[in-house]
């Protein structure tokens, strides 16, 4: 089989594995599964500065030793047994890139053999793509269960994203999921260890140049999702991790889960939406609303449901109204709210037309914002259905992490 053919099938292999938030001016929940238009999991994925670039995106090899019961590349699973050399991918990836194809490169791999020899393979691909090929870009590398302290030192001074997958909230989640992979000693561990090497690469500032990512797929292991959030709010707290990732669970045909019913993309979608609120909303863990079983309510954005119960900050005044509070307003983002300070400084906001163009979604804001004292635009009645709750609790506290 020609790297052509591998890139092919490894690329597919490699989509469960996720790397980056896709551009997603729609706020489309299906948005980032969808491919790119060379159909290889190439597409379009967003930078933590806002860029947006073509990733390739593949797997070093599709040869497993785990037996994780959800993944299509675990052991003994019946397929081809696929793998690129070092050099093989490096040349392959700078062609791409010389052709305009691709700027960067995430890469991940099935353990093959050894994780220490498998990430010796990996790093070495990189390794090629920055000295010989002196290629600059933008490389995310994936650090395998497993791997030696020497390659994490060599994988955080080589690439600008490394990431260990956790893929379950705890250890009696991840061993319905995946009973060969230990959660604390082999994976939180090295997300430990790789927070420390990255914060000394960012010489001592928590968010740098360097940074890292995890994974976890949902509804496998029948986790709520105030198990997801509260670790994930204690890995932005205690860890620094740039980015954490969702991956609804979709069963494959062939695995031991595949009986399993699919997790709603929506409920993905919802995580995202909290996670966000974490990152850049200022939200606590206390602040977000869930059902009596620990969920996200699938009907409405946590933002929205947060102001529903919260009817004693609004309506809000948009001249006057500081950075906080105008970030808690249901369809204002932070771009807007950058806009609002600034423009509020010429001159008084005083329409609808005004704030749609700075950005904000207008029926969603609508009955939460004063335009120079005017409410923007809701009847009576509708605004009497805002201030009625949904049936959700608040005061649920983070996750502390295992020690």
């Amino acid at each position: 089989m020609d790297s052509q053919e591998k890139l092919e099938a490894l690329g597919v292999a490699a989509q469960y594995d996720l790397c980056g938030a896709c551009c997603n001016p729609k706020n489309d929940p299906k948005a980032h599964r969808q491919r790119g238009h060379m159909e290889r999991w190439v597409y379009p994925a967003a930078l933590p500065d806002g860029r947006s670039i073509l990733l390739m995106k593949v797997l070093m090899s599709n040869v497993c030793e785990n037996n994780c019961l959800y993944c299509v590349n675990r052991r003994g699973n019946d397929q081809p047994i696929l793998s690129f050399a070092p050099q093989e991918l490096a040349s392959l990836f700078m062609r791409m890139f010389y052709a305009n194809l691709v700027q960067g490169l995430f890469l991940s791999s099935a353990i093959f053999k050894s994780a220490v020899q498998t990430m010796d393979r990996m790093i070495k691909t990189v390794e090629l793509l920055r000295y010989r090929y002196r290629f600059q870009g933008y490389i995310h590398l994936k650090v395998l269960p497993g791997a030696g302290i020497s390659q994490l030192e060599r994988a955080v001074k080589l690439a600008d994203r490394v990431s260990v997958n956790l893929e379950a909230p705890s250890v009696s989640r991840l061993s319905k999921i995946a009973p060969q992979k230990r959660f604390s000693e082999e994976l939180l561990s090295r997300i430990r260890l790789l927070s420390r090497l990255i914060k000394q690469a960012n010489h001592g500032k928590r968010y740098g140049p360097k940074g890292q990512t995890t994974q976890f797929v949902v509804g496998a292991a029948g986790e709520s999702d105030t198990e997801i959030l509260g670790i994930s709010k204690n890995l932005y707290d205690k860890l620094d991790l740039s980015r954490i990732y969702f991956s609804a669970f979709q069963p494959a045909v062939g695995t031991p889960l595949d009986g399993l019913k699919p997790t709603p993309l929506l409920r993905e979608h919802r995580l995202y939406q909290t996670d966000f609120l974490f990152r850049r909303y200022g939200f606590s863990m206390e602040e977000i609303g869930f059902t009596e079983e620990g969920n996200l309510p699938l009907g409405k954005d946590p933002k929205t449901i947060w102001a529903e119960g919260h009817p004693e900050y609004f309506p809000v005044e948009v001249n006057t109204a500081p950075k906080e509070l105008l970030l808690r307003i249901p369809g204002f983002g932070p771009i807007t709210v950058k806009r609002i300070l600034h423009i509020r400084t010429e001159h008084r906001i005083r329409s609808p037309d005004q704030l749609k163009r700075m950005g904000a979604v207008i029926k969603n804001a609508s009955g939460y914002v004063l335009l120079d004292g005017h409410l923007l635009g809701r009847s009576q009645s509708s605004q009497l259905e805002i201030w009625k709750p949904e049936p959700v609790s608040f005061g649920l506290s983070a996750v502390p992490l295992p020690v």
